[in-house]
């Protein structure tokens, strides 16, 4: 029982410096997570300029000569059917005697590996999601949750041997594949990073649809699987696309499941089955090899700066996409 002789008030003013320290910091941790990637890309970008100011740099490398193709003559080598081979058009040869950075197939690589890894891991991750929130008994969704965001604590490189050692033999025996290390075995790789991400944030969505919306489905008639597909899901829309949008970001930025599983062969296609280089490899594979403030060095920080690009311009796109759903549900 509380004694009427302390004041209530009393207590508040003695419990307000706790607060403010808590809430300090909360907003000092805010500030350093802003302030880390800013420093971050910064860093990046430092290292990158010289591309674009150094005259030492552009005797051996310019941004226009690293998207360029080579002129035909370099063209020479011939496929089996006898006709030139075009990824040697864009190489990516960063050694002596001539050095050629060429940008393109490490693109094309980059957004190949990703597309395979998204049609692998989004259909798996969603339809996970909405089973355990639509579907699964209480006991099995208390098993199945933590069982998938397990796997986001497996470290990229376990899932890259695994890839490597047992995924890549399988499809190459299954399918009669010619380069064992290649985008399905790599993708499918990645994929399986980007299952627990998709997931969870999927779940979360489709579990914050009110419970009234699913009343009223199967008020109307509505089965377990109508009232699922067309009124859970299209509400749960922007927290879905989202979470579709973490995972191109992770999938795109993943460095060791790739660089163990891709092949590492700079090569211009478009198809799956062949080895291919993405850009996170690259800078893993030769950036510590590259002599400080050489153009070499310059350009995979130039690779990285791109990257981040990349990712922002996706997170920035899908934040702007979200709104833009959530907004149209309202009405």
């Amino acid at each position: 029982m509380a004694d009427p002789r302390i004041d209530p008030l009393l207590l508040r003013a003695r419990g307000r410096p706790w607060e403010k320290a808590i809430e300090f910091s909360i907003r000092s941790s805010a500030v350093i997570v802003i302030a880390a990637l800013v420093l971050i890309f910064v860093f990046v970008a430092k290292e990158a300029i010289p591309l674009l100011t150094s005259a030492e740099v552009h005797r051996e490398v310019t941004i226009p000569s690293m998207i360029a193709p080579l002129p035909e003559d370099h063209a020479s080598s011939l496929n089996s059917e006898g006709r030139p081979e075009f990824s040697l058009r864009f190489p990516w040869q960063p050694g002596p005697p001539e050095p050629k950075y060429k940008l393109l197939p490490l693109l094309v690589g980059t957004l190949k590996v990703t597309f395979v890894a998204l049609l692998f891991a989004l259909p798996v991750a969603i339809g996970a999601a909405i089973f355990t929130s639509e579907f699964a008994p209480q006991v099995a969704r208390e098993l199945i949750k933590p069982a998938v965001e397990l796997l986001a604590g497996i470290p990229s490189v376990v899932i890259g041997f695994f890839a490597l050692m047992v995924l890549a033999t399988w499809l190459q025996k299954s399918f009669a594949i010619t380069y064992r290390l290649n985008a399905v075995t790599a993708g499918i790789g990645l994929g399986l990073a980007v299952i627990p991400i998709v997931y969870t944030v999927a779940e979360d969505a489709l579990s914050a649809v009110p419970q009234s919306f699913r009343d009223g489905s199967s008020a109307l008639g509505a089965n377990r699987w109508q009232t699922a597909w067309r009124v859970v899901l299209p509400a749960a829309t922007p927290g879905v696309f989202a979470a579709c949008v973490l995972g191109a970001g992770r999938a795109i930025g993943e460095t060791m499941i790739v660089l163990m599983s891709s092949g590492n062969s700079a090569t211009l296609s478009l198809d799956p089955t062949r080895s291919f280089r993405s850009f996170s490899a690259t800078i893993a594979a030769e950036l510590g090899e590259a002599p400080h403030g050489s153009p070499h060095y310059h350009v995979l920080f130039f690779i990285g700066a791109f990257l981040f690009v990349i990712t922002f311009l996706l997170n920035l796109a899908g934040h702007w996409y979200v709104n833009r759903l959530r907004k149209k549900l309202k009405g």
